[in-house]
């Protein structure tokens, strides 16, 4: 009887327990005969023979076709886990390979192109995943024993100064190359072969910002460092948050000066009046400018104890790190990319004061700071929230929305983007679609225009808005300020005021006495030697005596 091709697993697996139960029947002679066994349970009578002669079930049995025999086959997976422990996962080319050297061992075949994808297929303790860049100082720095070092470390700090979980910050710098975007996904053409390219303003200037977060969800102002040599403008200060301070050096970075100033004159009088208890924890990395003797003697003169985290670790210790830097710079780029669209192509110190306080309200959001203090395992104090990042886990992936509940929702809300926009305008056509079997061609103009004039609408008012960001930028006062140390925004204004009013005194100070008015020299008349009378020429006066 010819095999039956239609049948599915459950039938197969209902087949093979029937086979079971006749074979078991026959050899304990409670059926005697071969005929009267396929009968009673209802299986083919050739299959029951073959099985009593020995012949395994076929889903059991190694396909005819394979070119490695079983051992050798599962000692190639067994040295595919072994490299992927040792964080070298070989590629295609390489288990190509190997399966190559063992088939050399008894013959001269070769395995094919896509034997490897077959193994994977097939072997369902192996998979093929795309492999991500990591930095080697990082991988060995990802040891156990050094974490939990560090946590002791904490847990100690902890236990001897009383130091209460509203108490604990972080502090880390963050640079920016004023004009680039970050890489992003986007929707090309089929067709294009290589990656899309997305144009940039190109301004490579360096930019840091020193930030510092607490457990409480609370972030202290920023600290701006831009690279300038002597002065700064008024302008920078118009529009900054309050309590913000620019400072400047020679290429945007920090310095040592620029940290020792961050702590005594922005992170202590800030902190200071919101602390619970008697000391203060700062969390920090191994920065030059935060292991000097200066900055530890100022930490132990206001009570704050600084812990350092273990060289290359900042990815799974440092919450900024952890949850606020990416989601900084990525909001950053974007709008670095809306401006770009609507057609500017420089992006300048002004520029990046617009972005990038709109971009840290947008990061440094209470509940996304109290989550990566979490996610590091500092509060609450939890280090298996780090260990359990050292080694792989699968994940249950989040399982989509309702179709209809979206569509219902999106119907329902009044869009305010030309992206929700088109989503429902897409989700009306298809519910007209839907109920009327012919719809009017005049109905979907319609629509479309109405969708084509929303956009329009939209790109005039950014346009609008962009053009008058840019008018306000150039009425921003362009004076400079001479200062050796950062400055906020009020401290400036009155630098500035104070050098108005030296200049208005100046030219308002009491004028010196002025001198009596000279008068040009008068040219002494001639005496006539006639008559002793001045002006008279001896030719024209009357009493002249000739000779």
């Amino acid at each position: 009887m010819p095999p039956i091709l239609n049948k599915n697993k459950k039938d197969l697996a209902e087949q093979e327990g029937r086979i079971l139960l006749a074979i078991s029947d026959l050899q304990n002679e409670r059926i005697l005969r071969v005929a009267q066994a396929a009968r009673i349970y209802k299986i083919p009578r050739t299959t029951l023979q073959k099985r009593l002669s020995g012949t395994q079930q076929r889903s059991q049995i190694r396909a005819n076709n394979h070119k490695l025999t079983q051992f050798e086959e599962e000692s190639l997976v067994k040295w595919i886990h072994d490299l992927d422990k040792r964080g070298l996962p070989p590629r295609h080319s390489l288990v190509r390979e190997m399966a190559n050297y063992l088939l050399s061992q008894h013959g001269n075949q070769q395995v094919g192109e896509k034997w490897v994808y077959n193994l994977v297929k097939r072997r369902p303790e192996i998979e093929s995943k795309f492999s991500r860049k990591y930095n080697y100082e990082r991988a060995k720095c990802e040891d156990p024993k050094i974490i939990q070092e560090y946590f002791d470390r904490i847990r100690e700090v902890i236990l001897e100064y009383g130091i209460l979980p509203e108490d604990i910050y972080n502090f880390d710098e963050t640079g920016f190359a004023m004009g680039l975007c970050e890489t992003a996904k986007v929707i090309t053409g089929s067709d294009r072969y290589a990656r899309p390219k997305l144009l940039q303003p190109g301004d490579r200037e360096w930019v840091t910002a020193i930030e510092a977060v607490n457990s409480t969800g609370w972030a202290l102002p920023s600290y701006i460092i831009f690279k300038a040599k002597k002065y700064m403008r008024l302008g920078w200060f118009e529009d900054l948050p309050a309590n913000w301070i620019i400072n400047i050096s020679d290429n945007g970075w920090t310095t040592d000066k620029i940290g020792l100033e961050w702590l005594k004159l922005h992170f202590i009088p800030l902190t200071s009046d919101r602390s619970i208890g008697k000391y203060r924890m700062l969390i920090l990395d191994g920065h030059g400018s935060h292991l000097t003797a200066e900055f530890d003697r100022i930490c132990t003169e206001n009570n704050i104890i600084p812990v350092c985290m273990p060289p290359h670790s900042s990815h799974l210790l440092q919450p900024l790190d952890v949850g606020c830097f990416a989601v900084l710079k990525r909001h950053y780029g974007q709008l670095v990319e809306q401006r770009m669209r609507l057609g500017f192509n420089h992006i300048d110190k002004f520029d990046f004061l617009t972005a990038f306080p709109m971009a840290r309200t947008m990061a440094y959001k209470a509940q996304n700071v109290r989550n990566s203090f979490a996610s590091t395992g500092l509060v609450p104090f939890n280090p298996n929230r780090v260990y359990q990042q050292l080694t792989v886990r699968l994940k249950t992936p989040t399982p989509p929305p309702s179709r209809s509940s979206d569509t219902q929702s999106s119907c329902l809300q009044t869009p305010q983007d030309p992206r929700p926009f088109k989503r429902q305008m897409t989700t009306i056509k298809k519910q007209v679609s839907q109920h009327i079997k012919n719809p009017s061609e005049d109905f979907y103009k319609a629509i479309t225009q109405m969708s084509k004039a929303y956009e329009m609408r939209k790109e005039i008012h950014d346009l609008r808005a962009a053009h008058g960001k840019e008018k306000k930028k150039r009425q921003k006062s362009k004076k400079q300020i001479s200062l050796e140390r950062g400055v906020i925004r009020e401290e400036a204004q009155a630098l500035v005021q104070g050098q108005i009013e030296a200049s208005q005194a100046v030219t308002t100070a009491p004028a010196e006495p002025e001198l009596p008015v000279s008068h040009p020299p008068v040219r002494r008349q001639f005496r006539c030697s006639g008559c002793g009378i001045e002006g008279h020429k001896i030719t024209t006066c009357p009493n002249r005596t000739s000779n």
